[in-house]
């Protein structure tokens, strides 16, 4: 498929993915609020495919991220610097079975201390759908399986390093897995995760004892409990009315949160109490944000521009103490 149709196929998804989600926040406001020193840090390559769509930010600023339509991982430095790590193996029919979409695309990252970094793919195929390990000097290695008629899209890794969590956003399963690889476990298949057409189960963090889970056609902010056992709770929905909620950031300020909302382009700050109001706009450069991450009160933003067509980038702000 061709960049172009990739994009247009995006564009048509997505709008009608927006109406089929609930209204924006009634006690939405007007931007910056918490945010200050706005800029956009560095710019990507549409034409290339250079469509971000996941974060992960190591100790010193360096930001790993996933392109979604050109299967690249890639490193954009603290100076705006954008570096490729890998390119994923493209299936041989194209991807054109990849479930909703019909390419194959990059989709969730994280990575741990001893700087190895997983990806999720997604292709529609048995042989390439899954969790994938990249390390220094080594070739991209799948190392857990997942069905080829979903789409892995969230991962989140737990506070001990040792596990991941990943949300797929067709089947509404939450898998988990070691992150050695092996046979993914449905950690849960609660109904909360389902879609209703479009996409259900998306962002994924761990925080506070429990896995929080997004629901973009639901517009859905999820609280899971992890039992005993790694067992799944019961899910709470922790903030409600949000139109196509994608990924998230926890503030550092118990259960606050920074999510990007895609359709609608805007960030929104969550608080504990479910209550949101916009942060960031298009008016600040936001073009289908797809991602959020903190490092101390640094923010940064992705944005993939699936259906705006124009300038996919990261955006920096700095989050003020004592908004």
């Amino acid at each position: 498929m061709s960049k172009r149709s990739i994009k247009i196929t995006l564009s048509a998804l997505l709008m009608t993915a927006a109406t089929m989600t609930a209204t924006a926040p009634a006690n939405a406001t007007s931007p910056k609020g918490p945010l200050t020193d706005v800029r956009i840090a560095t710019h990507f390559d549409l034409s290339a495919g250079q469509m971000p769509e996941n974060i992960a930010l190591l100790p010193d600023g360096t930001a790993n991220i996933t392109f979604a339509a050109s299967r690249q991982v890639a490193q954009v430095t603290p100076q705006g610097k954008t570096r490729i790590l890998a390119t994923l193996p493209a299936p041989a029919d194209g991807g054109v079975n990849t479930p909703i979409l019909g390419f194959p695309l990059a989709t969730g990252i994280a990575h741990t201390s001893d700087g190895t970094v997983y990806v999720l793919y997604a292709t529609g195929t048995a042989d390439l759908t899954g969790l994938w390990r990249l390390r220094h000097g080594k070739a991209p290695r799948r190392i857990a399986a997942l069905p080829a008629n979903g789409l892995p899209n969230g991962l989140a890794l737990d506070g001990k390093g040792e596990r991941l969590y990943i949300t797929d956003s067709v089947l509404g399963t939450v898998w988990t897995v070691p992150v050695t690889g092996g046979t993914p476990t449905a950690w849960s298949t609660a109904p909360e995760l389902a879609s209703t057409g479009f996409l259900g189960a998306n962002g994924a963090k761990v925080h506070g004892g429990a896995l929080w889970v997004t629901n973009l056609d639901r517009g859905t902010l999820l609280r899971i409990p992890v039992r005993p056992g790694n067992r799944a709770g019961t899910p709470q929905v922790k903030a409600s009315g949000l139109v196509g909620i994608d990924d998230f950031a926890f503030t550092g300020r118990g259960d606050e949160i920074l999510a990007a909302l895609n359709a609608p382009n805007t960030v929104v700050r969550i608080k504990p109490d479910g209550t949101s109001t916009t942060v960031l706009d298009t008016g600040d450069g936001l073009q289908n944000p797809t991602s959020v991450a903190l490092r101390g009160d640094d923010v940064y933003v992705l944005s993939a521009a699936y259906t705006t067509a124009t300038d996919p980038n990261l955006l920096r702000a700095h989050l003020r103490k004592h908004p």
